[in-house]
């Protein structure tokens, strides 16, 4: 049995960077820890109404995976880049000391959302094989309205190294996906069914298999 631990800038990240690949951790047997990075507030300009919402789709999300456990970090949504990176870190790192994950999937570090940089650097720092040797695995996704989007002149783009066959789930990720109040629209909006099945379908292509997603496999330690 495997020890996964998902980190999400934002709840609706893990599903649409590796909804379909934790379901098959889950069908397999593994077990999965979330890890939420940021939390709404009403002095961030959200309704008690919302925060409730969004508190009940956490909920219905854990259950849907059959995630172990899930920890919510207390850093307010689209702010990430203003706490000092210190902080982040050990936030990260008292998670993964808890959960002892061997795989942990991350977003992609260029993504256009400064969120989403700030939680790859914070995970980055938290992978050293001397103070955390039960890591075996660290992968990156990928997140439609995001890693597409970015324009860094510096950036290769994301070039997955890795594919899972998610053929058997992305029904059930799609769902899932549906659950986010106002996350998904209708295309040409980048969270849409026809651009989370397309991309699914490229992915797949490249790996022979009818769905996939794709994962910058960084870390792969041989114990």
């Amino acid at each position: 049995m495997n020890r996964i631990l998902v980190v999400g800038p934002h709840p609706d990240d893990e599903t649409l960077g590796c909804g379909g690949t934790l379901l098959r951790h889950a069908a397999e047997g593994d077990e999965i820890h979330w890890l939420i990075m940021t939390t709404i507030t009403r002095e961030a300009g959200f309704s008690g109404e919302r925060i409730q919402s969004r508190g009940g789709e956490i909920e219905w999300v854990s259950e849907a995976y059959g995630f172990s456990t899930t920890h919510q970090a207390p850093f307010v949504t689209a702010r990430l880049d203003t706490y000092p990176k210190s902080d982040l870190v050990a936030e990260v790192s008292q998670c993964i000391a808890n959960v002892e994950p061997d795989t942990i999937y991350l977003p992609y570090r260029n993504d256009v959302h400064s969120d989403h940089a700030a939680v790859f650097d914070a995970v980055a720092s938290c992978t050293k094989s001397f103070r955390y040797p039960y890591i075996r695995r660290v992968r990156a996704y990928e997140t439609l309205s995001e890693t597409e989007f970015s324009i860094r002149k510096d950036d290769s783009g994301f070039q997955p190294n890795l594919w899972v066959n998610i053929s058997d789930f992305l029904d059930r990720k799609i769902e899932i996906m549906r659950f986010y109040e106002g996350d998904m629209g209708e295309f040409p909006f980048p969270r849409s069914e026809l651009n989370i099945r397309a991309l699914a379908t490229l992915r797949g292509a490249t790996a022979g298999v009818e769905a996939a997603e794709g994962f910058m496999n960084l870390i792969e330690r041989v114990l």
